[in-house]
């Protein structure tokens, strides 16, 4: 039986600047790029799904971001989904810069090839994503790219996925156990 609204505590205002800690998008990735040359890792949060099939993922990635004018130029990313046991390595590469610093070196990442773009896909990762962008409409003003997943890798788990999920100011929820229940969805 649901709750009755008069034995709930009152709701208090929320600073608007908090409102994204509510709707985070989902599991914290690190978004790699090729460019001249040079591979970089960005740690990215701001990103959700868009449709099913083919799949596409809308993302933001600041033009303050060394990977801005990579994924501008060459129009093509690898989204790497890592797991809880990489979350130094994910805080690193959000802190640090690729102009700067050889982030795979730095924060021992080993990039793999991919088949379908020049981006690395990362080794220690649960599953990597080989995007292309295929709509930067929303760049100039939001930096906002549509991606389509050209190839995905996936290795199987021997344990429960437990992703980070960045919750703002250097907090992290660590996703936990799943429960299936009724539904139409494929």
């Amino acid at each position: 039986m649901a709750r009755r609204a008069h034995a709930l505590p009152a709701k208090r205002p929320l600073a608007l600047s908090a409102v994204y800690r509510l709707l985070e998008p989902g599991p914290v990735v690190l978004l790699t790029t090729a460019y001249r040359g040079r591979p970089n890792v960005m740690t990215q949060s701001w990103h959700t799904m868009m449709e099913f099939e083919p799949p596409l993922v809308g993302c933001v990635v600041s033009e303050a971001n060394h990977s801005f004018e990579a994924l501008i130029r060459t129009r093509e990313c690898v989204i790497s989904i890592p797991t809880v046991e990489l979350a130094q390595a994910v805080v690193g590469c959000g802190n640090t810069s690729g102009r700067t610093l050889e982030k795979f070196t730095a924060f021992g990442l080993t990039a793999q090839p991919a088949t379908r773009v020049a981006a690395p896909r990362i080794a220690e990762c649960r599953a990597d994503l080989e995007c292309r962008v295929i709509d930067a409409r929303l760049q100039s003003r939001y930096n906002f790219f549509v991606l389509q997943v050209l190839a995905a890798w996936y290795r199987p788990p021997r344990e429960p996925l437990r992703t980070l999920h960045h919750r703002g100011r250097g907090e992290f929820m660590i996703a936990g156990p799943t429960r299936r229940l009724p539904s139409r969805a494929k």
